[in-house]
């Protein structure tokens, strides 16, 4: 008798032509929780999967009729999600690369051991959670939000739309300019909802908070064994966005080594895993962006020029919030509006104190920081109206009188106290990281500016912080 599948088990399908081996699978998958269906070759295998969908297959690379090699490649175009295995008894590197070419996400050696093979399927098994999950986060999210928006009437902000319906039809990379918190993101997103790539993946990426040590490998994936730790062939960044759109968020924090690979794709459309020695096509188009100085980091040879000019096709550049003030009240009742909805509560409104208030503001983390304020004061305010009272305290009208006297005012030093006990050098450094961040509004350029760090630095810093 068949054992029910478990909860986050596979429907897996295996082809081989040996008849112990359908056996011991038919009888053993499903103790793991798993449902199988066998076939005795390629032909029966096509037919199954034309009747149904499966999660995983299993192909013997050898089987009477169409080889497990030919049927792989069936499967990408049946099934393009079924995550394929090759079993093979000829343990030889060119058809493990082949089948890797093709698409298959792994390979065994026959006579393979049996808990090689059950953690690759837990792993196509979390990996079909996770595609699952982020699905469904996606279509929440437009439900609740719809399409992303570029809010504001002023004439900076009307150059940007009118860009964007221009470029976002073709093929052109683009860098997007802005301060932090402009919405850099959201334009890229409005860039890739209006072109013909917007059925498929918008995959963004802070070029900034990626470690040193794997960046190549996240971008561009690995090979099994390319590296200490590398125990599975992984898709890189570019083979997830494969058909759709790669955004490169703070693209000047990449090292020149990555910068090489990234300018090998642009011209090329080839990447290429960490440990391969072969590389192969993808078809992404890319869309940067930055608030570094790109040309300065040419002159000072931070930046490849011959990169520069090839991701600079395009040019968006994002005015900061203080420079198109006229927006910020329609901007703070579309924040508002979509605070309410996500967390189910009646739409309120602002007071007119509190919008001559948010107008008052410099807002130094421009959107992001405003954001930040809508949300803590709809969360203040419950289902009433937002007032002055609700908003932060360095809104108030003693903050905007010290506003109007300069125009970029010096900010104070932050409130930073050495933590009790006995701390160690690395408690009052992460202590005081916390207080020059809270300073900033989270500004993390900003933040690192004052540090006197590279942004990168930083982010390596606040990763070890969550870590403690």
């Amino acid at each position: 008798m068949m054992e029910k599948m478990r909860q986050g088990g596979l429907r897996v399908l295996f082809a081989d032509d040996e008849a112990h081996l359908r056996d011991l699978m038919q009888m053993e998958l499903p103790r793991l929780g798993h449902e199988v269906t066998v076939c005795g070759d390629g032909t029966a295998a096509l037919r199954a999967l034309e009747r149904g969908s499966y999660d995983a297959a299993l192909l013997d690379i050898r089987m009477p009729g169409i080889s497990g090699i030919e049927v792989l490649g069936q499967i990408k175009q049946i099934s393009p999600d079924t995550q394929v295995i090759i079993l093979t008894g000829q343990a030889t590197v060119d058809t493990a690369v082949q089948a890797l070419r093709l698409g298959a996400y792994d390979y065994l050696t026959k006579p393979c051991k049996w808990a090689e093979l059950e953690v690759l399927l837990q792993r196509i098994g979390e990996r079909r959670d996770l595609s699952n999950k982020t699905a469904a986060l996606e279509t929440r999210l437009k439900n609740v939000e719809g399409a992303p928006l570029l809010i504001g009437e002023t004439p900076a902000m009307r150059q940007v739309r009118r860009l964007i319906d221009t470029i976002a039809p073709s093929e052109a990379t683009v860098m997007i300019l802005g301060e932090t918190g402009t919405g850099k993101e959201l334009v890229a997103r409005s860039l890739h909802e209006k072109s013909d790539r917007a059925s498929r993946a918008f995959i963004p990426v802070n070029c900034g908070a990626l470690p040193d040590n794997l960046v190549e490998s996240e971008l561009f994936g690995h090979r099994k064994g390319a590296f200490t730790g590398a125990d599975a062939n992984r898709k890189g960044l570019f083979e997830v966005a494969n058909g759709g759109t790669l955004f490169l968020d703070e693209v000047g924090e990449l090292d020149k080594s990555v910068q090489v690979k990234l300018l090998r794709f642009l011209e090329s459309g080839e990447i290429r895993r960490v440990g391969e020695n072969e590389p192969f096509r993808v078809d992404v188009r890319v869309l940067c962006a930055t608030n570094r100085d790109l040309r300065d980091m040419v002159k000072n040879e931070l930046f490849r020029e011959d990169l520069f000019f090839r991701l600079n096709t395009f040019e968006i550049f994002l005015p900061a919030l203080r420079d198109r003030k006229a927006d910020i009240a329609e901007l703070a009742r579309h924040l508002l509006t979509r605070y309410a909805a996500r967390r189910g509560m009646t739409e309120s409104a602002f007071s007119p104190e509190s919008l001559e208030m948010l107008a008052a503001h410099d807002w130094p983390g421009n959107i992001r920081e405003l954001a930040n304020a809508i949300e803590r004061a709809s969360i203040l305010a419950g289902n009433g109206s937002i007032h002055t009272e609700h908003l932060p305290t360095q809104f108030s009208a003693r903050g905007r009188t010290q506003h109007s006297a300069a125009a970029h005012p010096p900010v104070a030093s932050p409130h930073f106290t050495i933590p009790e006990g006995s701390p160690t050098l690395r408690d009052i450094e992460m202590s005081y990281i916390q207080a020059v961040l809270e300073k900033h509004n989270g500004n993390k350029p900003a933040a690192s500016k004052e540090l006197g760090i590279s942004l990168k630095t930083l982010y390596n810093k606040i990763n070890q912080l969550q870590q403690n």
